[in-house]
């Protein structure tokens, strides 16, 4: 069990119950999965660009992507229906916790100019999506090796049915956001 798990059962589980007002433990807001998503519309032109982009996203992660194909031709962009744009990564359960443990106290803080995350990147039912503009901010990632930065979308989903439990969640589980 990583840290941050071990952390959630034994000490926010009971807080998230007396400050949320439940009373069944199994209603208390948890964490389902967490999803990385990188595109690579570069990809058109040049495939080798998401191979890149795969190899870091595995570094970052820890188990390999999957590569995820355009649905529909877009002539405005050149774009053909199933040719390779992007690839995700979704994580669950050790793995999540281990690398949310790792988002929030290694790499947010090596963001240059970092002030916290928007409190206001909430989708209504508690999932919390946030951006990351480069790779380089994570330690796995060697700088030397990489031939272009890519941005990164992370969704955090969780069990939350409002967006004020799943603030209250991540507050606990130490989600840095910026006071607005």
């Amino acid at each position: 069990m990583s840290r941050l798990q071990d952390r959630y059962k034994k000490d926010i589980l009971p807080e998230l119950e007396k400050e949320l007002g439940i009373r069944n433990p199994m209603a208390v807001p948890r964490l389902e999965k967490i999803v990385i998503n990188i595109g690579v519309g570069e990809a058109i032109q040049n495939a080798k660009l998401l191979d890149a982009a795969k190899a870091e996203l595995t570094q970052i992660a820890g188990q390999a992507p999957v590569v995820s194909r355009a649905k529909k031709s877009i002539s405005t962009f050149k774009l053909r229906k199933g040719v390779a744009i992007a690839c995700f990564v979704t994580l669950r359960h050790k793995r999540m916790y281990e690398f949310l443990d790792r988002l929030v106290n290694v790499v947010l803080p090596r963001v240059r100019d970092f002030r916290g995350v928007s409190p206001k990147a909430f989708d209504g039912r508690g999932n919390y999506t946030m951006g990351l503009r480069d790779q380089l901010v994570f330690p796995e990632i060697d700088y030397t090796k990489v031939d272009k930065t890519r941005g990164m979308n992370i969704t955090i989903v969780t069990t939350a049915r409002t967006n004020a439990e799943a603030f209250a969640l991540l507050k606990k589980l130490g989600m840095p956001f910026r006071e607005s």
